[in-house]
């Protein structure tokens, strides 16, 4: 910095409002300053900069494994030629729900991060290195974000006693940490007591996700709720459980399909999946085996992702405001890092129940 200072011709001070950002440098002065940045081949040092601000201007964002590492594994090959490939829509595979769901989170984080003057550091806790790599990230940044069900309580706490944690989703546990979710439960009975009261559906299911998943217990949870408020049994556990991804949803709809050729079991009056994707899925093979959605079969979904919108027919969905959750997660841990004194929140971002054609809406 002392380097760049002679090189400009201003004084250290004015090198660090530049290089930092804050404080008030005249436009030609800046230039000089950045020229000389330029010229030199200046960067700063992080850890100097830690030492004196005691920050280190990352905050942390954990997320949970979303799939095998072996679904992310590509041949790589190597020469002019182009390969030719008939691509089956009907084949598994294609964007995770990880890959869309938290894709969004990720982008509204970041965000939210680089307004405030912050990086963002992500990192996939996934097993067996995730207690290893938290514990590192921790260490590297001010402030961590952790997606419901990342890591044990135990982790967090551990994490907890050297820097503000946010949980973000499901439910808010025991502790005390600052919590960022949405209504789950509220969006999922909206959504169902519409179908029973508006369109008289009264065989109405629900597609679950992966066993013990918060947020999907919390959906199941309004699912029961409403059946009990229109006065319809509610079952004790889903109809069908999938693993939010379009794969095993059009697993489970070929398996109602060949239900109802083989044995001649009615399709359900409507499946209410927990996420827009397993949705998506049942939509895939009914269209490809000519089952009239929403003439035979209601579907819906649950998140909002670009594909519910352009799906045929367009998927009826519980909207959530995806970047908006990692934006609001960031604004509360920078509440924390200025005050670490504020009482701990519990915020729950509102949900929009989004009706189209899938279900009967034009």
């Amino acid at each position: 910095m002392r380097d760049v200072s002679r090189r400009a011709g201003v004084s250290v001070s004015t090198v660090s409002r530049v290089v930092s950002g804050t404080g008030y440098v005249a436009r030609d002065t800046r230039l000089l300053v950045e020229r000389a940045i330029e010229d030199l081949g200046y960067v700063p040092s992080g850890p100097a900069r830690e030492l004196v601000a005691r920050r280190t201007g990352m905050l942390g964002l954990c997320l949970p494994d979303v799939g095998p590492a072996a679904d992310l594994r590509v041949a790589v090959r190597t020469g002019s030629g182009v390969e030719v490939v008939t691509d089956d829509a009907h084949v598994p595979g294609g964007p995770s729900w990880g890959s869309l769901y938290f894709g969004e989170v990720v982008r509204g984080a970041e965000f939210a991060a680089w307004q405030a003057g912050y990086a963002l550091t992500v990192v996939v806790a996934r097993p067996p290195q995730a207690a290893a790599r938290t514990r590192d990230l921790a260490g590297r940044v001010d402030g961590l974000i952790v997606v419901a069900e990342t890591l044990s309580d135990r982790l967090i706490e551990h994490v907890a006693h050297r820097l503000p944690v946010v949980l973000l989703a499901g439910p808010r546990p025991a502790g005390g940490y600052d919590h960022v979710g949405v209504e789950n439960a509220r969006g999922v009975q909206v959504l169902v007591e519409h179908l029973v009261r508006t369109h008289g559906i009264h065989d109405v299911r629900y597609v679950a996700g992966r066993v013990n998943t918060s947020d999907d217990v919390d959906r199941f949870r309004g699912f029961r709720a409403a059946l009990r408020a229109v006065g319809l049994p509610a079952p004790q556990e889903p109809a069908l459980r999938g693993d939010f991804t379009r794969a095993k949803g059009r697993s489970l709809a070929r398996r109602l399909v060949a239900d109802r050729r083989k044995g001649g079991v009615p399709l359900p009056g409507a499946l209410v999946c927990a996420n827009d994707e397993t949705a998506l899925g049942f939509l895939d093979v009914f269209n490809a085996e000519g089952v009239d959605v929403p003439g035979e079969v209601v579907v819906t979904g649950f998140d909002g992702i670009d594909g519910a919108r352009t799906s045929s027919p367009r998927l009826t969905t519980v909207e959530q405001p995806m970047a908006d959750l990692g934006r609001l997660a960031v604004d509360v841990l920078r509440a924390c890092l200025a005050d670490p004194t504020l009482p701990r929140q519990d915020l729950r971002v509102p949900v929009r129940v989004l009706l189209r054609e899938s279900c009967g809406e034009h």
